[in-house]
């Protein structure tokens, strides 16, 4: 348990005290009185992190690095491989119908090309470039 939990379950407890001893009359404030406690305990904590990222981003620019890029999850990646076999089919068809082999080879060239860009989004190399910015964000 943090000191801030600690605190809130003493201003808790002495509100229900105070409710105990007072009635129920003065219940609304009491629980409007709690309530500030725990918004102002929410921002003090919310504040802190803030500042924490914060300042955990600078140090990282002043190094020069930047922080691991997410590589994408699995739905995105899994997803785009069905999307690009389902398009496969009809590809393959329209290829192998106008150009024999040829057009089959270049209908699969072009699945293979679109499939290897999005790939390589996970690539170290590929994705930090000098001079080019990650994004709109950055400096």
């Amino acid at each position: 348990m943090k000191a801030g939990d600690s605190e809130l379950k003493s201003e808790l407890d002495a509100a229900l005290h105070a409710r105990s001893e007072l009635g129920s009359e003065y219940e609304p404030a009491l629980v409007e009185s709690f309530l500030e406690k725990v918004e102002q305990q929410l921002d003090s904590t919310l504040d802190r992190q803030v500042r924490r990222h914060l300042a955990e981003q600078r140090v990282t620019a002043a190094r020069g690095t930047r922080p691991p890029q997410p590589l994408g999850n699995f739905g995105e990646r899994y997803g785009f491989g069905i999307i690009s076999l389902i398009l496969a089919v009809p590809l393959s068809a329209i290829g192998a119908s106008t150009a024999d082999t040829g057009g089959l080879v270049v209908a699969w060239l072009g699945i293979v090309a679109v499939n290897a860009v999005h790939a390589a989004r996970s690539w170290p190399w590929f994705s930090h470039r000098p001079g080019r910015k990650g994004s709109d964000w950055e400096d």
